[in-house]
């Protein structure tokens, strides 16, 4: 090898070490030619344990069929993103995400290059927080077994626009039988409101709501969680319920449908169509109780299209469709949708705001609104934090930036012009009643503070106001929470 030649791959060799995921590749005969720092820490070995060694020998948990680099010495097809779990000659149970990937010289196929990612933290925490889910829903289920665990009823859908009337006419018709239903609409339109609306106009509702977004988990968790596990299914597996055993006699709530991979959407339509399920390595079937409820964040037609959904799922559980309309086709709805969240948000903040101007009204009609009715809510919530104590409607500078386009600045801009012009010909007594109205709330919350121990739960007890509201005071005032 030539100087220069060797001079790179020392260059390239420092920056396969420096990189945060590991790095091993073998030669075509299994042996591993190149492992680096990361790829050691995730395996707990030593660099020099690993290098010239076949993979074989350094995880004896592996074989040829379930050794992804093998696989790919075999095939000479890469293998993207795929969970492995598998455990080291030191008896450390590793599992990661690896794409591993064919190697060819002139055509040749010379070895195997695998990039891997350490989840075992990660899938630790996410099963903890599945079995203290499930242990938190046989509690509620012990303490009171006619009590359900959807939160949203009809009368909190808000809207007078014709097509969104359409989309809850024809909700609460559907909340009479059990049959599934499809939401179908762009991200904030509130899908999960309708499902639980649903659910809680039902026969069901007393029954668990059990909801799961599909594209929040990869497909080779998702499969365990939504069907359940068998001890002994594969390593590390403990029996565990899934969603249609938690969900069973209630409803479950998958969104995000067309995020679900096309193997398990095969193996949801077999359950939808049987009635039965069965656990992973399980060895019998229970029933399947569930009536269930999805939602796509895109056409479904676009979807099929795309491949990202099957034909015949869709026709399954689209026996009544729902689209919900965006917010920029219910414009007329901005205006109660506004007052509803000034309404919820007044006590959170401390505020006492009465509306909204004409002028910041106009401004939000004409936004696109592309995150829809959940964009609107982080707007008026923005606006709150823009507002002064003794403010009592929501002005366009109090609107986000982005609401304004390239006149957010110059309106902001204006309006501190506008406050210096007419400086003149303000009442100076006018003037001067806001700020001693704020020095006595301020005086008054230092005196409370200081009468309950600076605790802050106390001290928003005896105000009258909830400990949000008094946590926003605080900071706006800037008084310390410690003597």
């Amino acid at each position: 090898m030539s100087n220069r030649n060797r001079i790179v791959s020392d260059y390239f060799e420092n920056i396969l070490n420096t990189v945060d995921v590991g790095v091993h590749f073998i030669d075509q005969a299994g042996n591993t030619v190149f492992y680096n720092d990361k790829m050691a820490e995730i395996d707990g070995l030593e660099r020099e344990q690993v290098l010239g060694k076949n993979i074989l020998h350094l995880y004896p948990s592996l074989t040829q069929e379930t050794s992804t680099l093998e696989k790919v010495l075999k095939t000479g097809e890469q293998v993207p993103a795929h969970i492995q779990t598998y455990f080291n000659v030191t008896g450390k149970r590793i599992m990661t995400i690896n794409s591993t990937y064919p190697l060819y010289d002139n055509g040749k196929l010379i070895g195997a290059l695998e990039v891997a990612k350490d989840i075992t933290s990660i899938v630790q925490l996410h099963d903890q927080i599945l079995d203290l889910r499930h242990q938190l829903y046989q509690a509620k289920q012990k303490e009171n077994k006619n009590k359900g665990t959807a939160r949203y009823e009809f009368s909190d859908l808000i809207g007078k626009s014709k097509p969104f009337q359409e989309a809850l006419s024809l909700a609460k018709k559907t909340s009479r039988t059990v049959s599934p239903v499809m939401l179908c609409g762009p991200t904030g339109t509130g899908k999960e409101l309708f499902a639980q609306s649903i659910h809680n106009a039902g026969a069901r509702r007393n029954r668990p709501f059990v909801a799961q977004n599909c594209a929040a988990v990869p497909a080779d968790l998702l499969e365990g969680i939504m069907f359940g596990t068998a001890r002994g299914a594969f390593t590390g597996a403990v029996d565990r319920a899934g969603l249609f055993e938690q969900a069973s006699g209630g409803t479950l709530f998958l969104d995000e449908l067309n995020s679900l991979d096309i193997f398990l959407q095969a193996k949801l339509l077999r359950v939808l169509q049987d009635g039965m399920v069965r656990r992973i390595g399980g060895t019998y079937e229970q029933q399947a109780d569930v009536r269930v409820i999805t939602a796509l964040n895109m056409d479904p037609m676009q979807a099929l299209q795309d491949g990202l959904l099957r034909y015949d799922l869709y026709f399954r559980l689209s026996v009544v469709k729902i689209d919900l309309p965006p917010l920029q086709h219910r414009a007329e709805d901005i205006p109660l949708l506004v007052h509803h969240f000034i309404e919820k948000l007044n006590p959170l903040f401390g505020l006492q705001i009465r509306g909204i101007s004409p002028a910041a009204l106009s401004r939000l009609r004409a936004y696109g609104w592309p995150g829809n009715v959940r964009e609107l809510g982080h707007a008026i919530e923005s606006a709150f934090n823009m507002a002064e104590i003794d403010e009592e409607w929501i002005e366009e500078r109090h609107l986000p930036a982005g609401l304004l386009g390239d006149r957010g600045k110059m309106n902001r801009q204006d309006a501190a012009v506008g406050d210096d012009a007419d400086a003149s010909l303000r009442d100076p007594a006018a003037d001067k009643l806001p700020e001693r109205i704020k020095q006595l709330e301020r005086d008054e919350i230092e005196h409370a503070l200081q009468r309950n121990g600076y605790n802050i739960s106390q001290t928003a007890q005896e105000l009258g106001m909830k400990r949000q509201a008094l946590q926003y005071k605080l900071n706006r005032y800037g008084i310390s929470r410690k003597p």
